[in-house]
């Protein structure tokens, strides 16, 4: 059920368990639907800046509420949005610390056209992707990248007192060594998670026509020894100069990287091959399929690609699918919905 959430005043949708298309012309309220869901199932907007724009103009608050399965138990997910305030979430009847804690109890993976800056984009939107990949892989890590980052600033923090002659080098020591074991133990999370995504993302990339793509993150935890020998150079310019918070991951088809030397289309399947790839990942490990959310995927690919991602994710579980025009998916879905003005009927 959604409550003035963007465009929708009210609404009360059931969702079948496979392959779901939203169509409807642009500015319709296809991609505010599956934001929707992104909020009610993880607890924060894939796109937007401020809490307050997920609200209907002409309101003071909105509300978001998700029921289903999860492998076999059922769950009910509410989060409350209000002006000025924070976000409210409850699972299962129960307050959530934070509504980004509702990550810890549902998987839901999204592509949207943005998203392309996963692979065109800086080191650091790369690293994100994959921090947030680790979180879903293994939830006793997820909180990992957290804890590097702020034993990082507190290192940093630490650098510059000493520069400043405010501080002793042996006040450094316990950070270095945070640094150093923490960034230890996330290259491992990282390494182990690419592994997980490394053989399902190449299989999905030739379905879909780039040929002999890949993934990797081949990144090696500094040492103790490593910050000793830089020392000089990080406390001259008061950051950490080494560790996993400067890695990239690396996409590629076959001798090209795919972010200097890739058409945008070859992007787009790289960037979408990573959703159906960690998606097939988490059915693996888990038993359990997540929710997966493709906004205006088919646009852009021609008719073979059209045919073969519905051939992928056909072998998913939940797929939720926006497009312009119903005829854009070449296969029969299982339920077809028609968007116009912030209402949705049955097509």
């Amino acid at each position: 059920m959604l409550r003035d959430f963007r465009s929708y005043e009210r609404l009360e949708l059931t969702l079948e368990p496979s392959l779901v298309l939203v169509h409807g012309p642009n500015g319709a309220g296809k991609t505010n639907l599956l934001e929707a869901l992104h909020v009610g199932t993880q607890g924060f907007s894939p796109r937007a800046r401020s809490d307050a724009q997920m609200i209907r103009f002409g309101t003071r608050a909105s509300r978001v509420v998700v029921g289903g399965t999860n492998g076999k138990t059922r769950f009910r997910a509410e989060v409350g949005l209000a002006a000025g305030e924070p976000k409210r979430a409850t699972f299962n009847g129960a307050l959530l610390r934070s509504a980004e804690g509702l990550r810890h109890e549902l998987r839901t993976l999204v592509f949207t056209p943005d998203r392309l800056a996963v692979v065109k984009g800086a080191p650091a939107t790369r690293r994100a992707y994959l921090d947030r990949a680790v979180g879903r892989f293994f939830p006793a890590r997820a909180s990992l990248p957290v804890e590097y980052a702020a034993a990082v600033g507190q290192r940093n923090a630490a650098l510059r007192r000493l520069a400043a002659g405010l501080s002793s080098a042996e006040a450094l020591v316990p950070w270095t060594e945070a640094v150093a074991t923490l960034g230890e133990e996330l290259v491992r999370a990282r390494a182990e998670s690419v592994e997980l995504l490394a053989r399902p993302f190449a299989s999905v990339t030739g379905t879909l026509g780039l040929a002999g793509a890949s993934v990797a993150y081949d990144a090696t935890a500094p040492a103790l020894a490593d910050f000793e020998a830089r020392l000089a150079r990080d406390v001259e310019r008061g950051l950490t100069g080494i560790g996993p918070h400067l890695h990239d991951v690396e996409l590629r088809a076959e001798d090209r990287e795919l972010r200097s030397f890739a058409s945008q289309g070859e992007q787009r399947v790289a960037v979408l091959s990573l959703v159906l790839a960690e998606a097939q990942a988490l059915a693996a490990r888990t038993g359990v399929t997540p929710l997966v959310l493709l906004d205006d995927v088919l646009s852009e690919l021609d008719e073979d690609r059209r045919f073969a991602l519905a051939g992928v994710i056909a072998g998913l579980g939940q797929t939720v699918i926006t497009a312009t025009h119903a005829s854009a998916l070449p296969v029969e879905p299982a339920q077809s919905l028609a968007v116009s003005s912030g209402t949705i009927q049955r097509a």
